[in-house]
């Protein structure tokens, strides 16, 4: 029987600076790293078929014993620039909302900021698989990862919610982190931590690696994302955790 660890991942931009660091680190060698959906990730935690996942936020509440394992994870202070809410008019004249069905904490982020910050009443509808093609007049929708990338030149308003965030709460925001639900050995946590780190220190390699016209890597990697989960961004998680609240 194998006693590596089993690491879960995703397959995003914002994530292959970590994905870099594991996979080109000592670290490697003692997990079993696999690729997927969060949601399937959050399942698969759940049923205890891995053991470390980089999952939302937002999936903690539905994961008993979980807790966050790493200093690091997908965090914004300010522009994140790929978690948005786009539109053709202004959020003042915006009647629906469709949420984009890849990521839970960004909808419950689009909820928040709905209710406290810009306190407005709008229908909200689950996305389907082309949803982006129905945004038009008091029609909006929230769109992140890559397809938010290649989106923000397409519409006449993008509302960046990581920065919505910042002005509501003058906090960061932590989109997502490594949790597992069980206790792990604290010299693989070291290792797993090290390995993050590495792939932090070779942004450089990973742009010119990294074919993607449609927004700048390099101010992506170096600006927008913040990988280092401070007592700041700790601050910023808390307080997202207990506004969600509020929206049962």
């Amino acid at each position: 029987m194998s006693s590596k660890i089993k690491v879960g991942g995703v397959s995003y931009l914002n994530t292959v600076p970590l994905l870099y660091g594991i996979k080109n680190s000592p670290v490697f060698n003692d997990i079993t790293l696999s690729v997927n959906y969060p949601s399937q990730l959050a399942k698969e935690l759940k049923e205890g078929t891995i053991d470390v996942a980089l999952l939302p936020v937002a999936a903690m509440q539905d994961i008993e014993d979980a807790r966050i394992i790493s200093d690091y994870g997908i965090a914004a202070d300010g522009h994140v620039a790929s978690v948005a809410l786009f539109s053709m008019v202004p959020i003042e004249e915006v009647k629906t909302i469709t949420l984009d069905y890849q990521s839970r904490t960004s909808v419950m982020l689009a909820q928040v900021l709905l209710k406290h910050y810009w306190k407005k009443d709008v229908e909200l509808r689950q996305a389907n698989e082309h949803y982006i093609e129905y945004i038009n007049g008091e029609n909006a929708a929230v769109i992140i990862g890559d397809r938010a990338l290649k989106q923000r030149a397409n519409f006449e308003y993008v509302y960046d919610l990581a920065e919505a965030w910042k002005d509501f709460t003058g906090l960061p925001f932590v989109f997502a982190a490594w949790i597992s639900n069980k206790e792990l050995p604290k010299d693989f946590i070291a290792r797993f931590n090290e390995a993050n780190s590495f792939g932090l220190n070779h942004i450089d390699d990973i742009v010119a690696e990294t074919q993607f016209p449609y927004y700048d890597l390099e101010e992506y990697y170096k600006e927008c994302i913040h990988y280092y989960l401070d007592d700041e961004k700790k601050k910023g998680l808390n307080k997202f955790l207990e506004l969600v609240q509020t929206l049962q």
